[in-house]
């Protein structure tokens, strides 16, 4: 029998080291879970924090907005045939409809059955321009012409704050009288979405705004995405490593981060100058924010080229395809949902900007739509700062109802946009 000892077991080696969850051990453990559970709460605080905030500005754009999109109107009862106003189907829907309905003395008419139905006090709160109304719709339907119809006429905007209780108490009684009367009230504004901008909140519209963000909008797109894709492209997979390129890159970065009011300063010396009466324009917002949009999907169009896996260009070479048809053939489809992620941020940000399209003359007036891309036009944003100063107090609701507007044409923008990243989305 050997003498050499056997080795312990592992429960007496285990013994022989001593304890290994020791109070010092213990306490560690304990801050540990602890700084984690910490951890989990101040995140889940900033999201319920975050939430609380957004809800509370949307609700409040809704609640503001909800009024945005009515307005004060006066029943008024027409009898066409009575009036003397003469006019057939054709000429009621001729573009000269309104200038002869008015020589013929349509808003005199409008007045005198107002007075007789409502009073000659609550008659001198009919908006000056509601005859307007009338007249389209006559246009609309010349058959109005041979029988009576009770038309909603806007009244002026102090008598529609005299409704909600405010400003002169005579005007105040008068309207709730009327109210109760049900010849006033609040009602939802179709034109709205359909006018354009007025001097009277009654009578404004957004359309006009609307129409000139999506001409600006498509402008920027068109010029933004393509040649932002191709520098990126081209960046990534053609162009030589050497100082120029690196200065190329650098530069770039930088653009992404330089004030908008810079490019807005770009673009009057560069586009005013060279097409100095399309000021105002939306090609001209076109081309400017698509100078400010541009670095953004350039940076994000070489990270979703990076993303691609090496092998998916060796794979595609090896079974003979030429580099032009590995870039445009696997390497771009396979980059471009990245690449329409940065488009959609840049694209969003253009939306909402104000401080380029302020140096380029788009804070104007405009009181008829923009019929193409060489026109005066404004944008939603520009809209709604221009309200955001008036005095009159309609102008607060109508401002929110213009929000809510940006933010439904923001919301189905990108909603495109995503769906068409979805759609181009290819997995390996």
């Amino acid at each position: 029998m050997s003498d050499t000892a056997l080795p312990p077991s592992a429960s007496e080696a285990a013994q022989s080291l001593g304890p290994t969850r020791t109070p010092t051990f213990e306490a560690r453990l304990a801050r540990r879970y602890r700084q984690e559970r910490n951890f989990r709460r101040i995140g889940l605080g900033a999201v319920v924090f975050s939430v609380a905030v957004l809800v509370f500005l949307l609700g409040n754009m809704l609640l503001n907005g909800i009024a945005g999109f009515q307005r004060t109107e006066i029943e008024v009862t027409i009898d066409f045939p009575a009036s003397g106003l003469a006019g057939d189907a054709t000429s009621l829907t001729a573009p000269s409809a309104v200038q002869t309905l008015e020589m013929q003395g349509l808003p005199k008419l409008v007045t005198i059955f107002a007075e007789e139905q409502v009073g000659k006090d609550a008659a001198a709160q009919i908006a000056p321009e509601a005859w307007r109304d009338v007249a389209a719709a006559l246009a609309e339907d010349p058959s109005l012409i041979t029988r009576s119809e009770t038309f909603s006429l806007p009244t002026t905007s102090a008598f529609a704050a005299a409704l909600s209780g405010e400003g002169e108490p005579g005007l105040q009684a008068l309207a709730a009288k009327l109210s109760d009367e049900g010849k006033l009230s609040r009602n939802f504004d179709r034109g709205f979405l359909t006018r354009s901008d007025a001097t009277s909140p009654q009578s404004v519209g957004i359309w006009g705004a609307l129409k000139g963000s999506m001409l600006t909008m498509l402008v920027t797109l068109v010029l933004a995405f393509p040649i932002g894709v191709l520098s990126a492209l081209y960046l990534e997979e053609y162009a030589p490593r050497g100082r120029w390129t690196d200065i190329i890159e650098v530069s770039i970065s930088n653009l992404a981060a330089v004030p908008s009011i810079i490019f807005g300063l770009l673009g009057l010396s560069l586009f005013l100058a060279a097409f100095p009466n399309l000021r105002s324009a939306p090609l001209i917002g076109g081309m400017t924010l698509a100078l400010m949009t541009m670095p953004v999907i350039v940076i994000s169009g070489r990270n979703a080229i990076k993303a691609v896996p090496p092998s998916i260009r060796d794979g595609a070479l090896a079974i003979g395809a030429s580099p032009v048809q590995v870039v445009f053939h696997h390497v771009l489809p396979l980059a471009l949902p990245g690449m329409l992620t940065g488009t959609i941020i840049g694209m969003a940000r253009a939306l909402g900007e104000t401080a380029p399209l302020l140096l380029i003359g788009m804070r104007i007036f405009v009181a008829t739509p923009p019929e193409d891309f060489a026109s005066p036009a404004t944008v939603l944003p520009m809209q709604i700062f221009l309200w955001s100063d008036e005095i009159d107090r309609g102008f607060v609701e109508r401002t929110s109802a213009a929000i809510i507007v940006l933010l439904v044409f923001l919301l189905a923008m990108n909603g495109l946009a995503i769906y068409l990243r979805n759609k181009f989305e290819k997995r390996w």
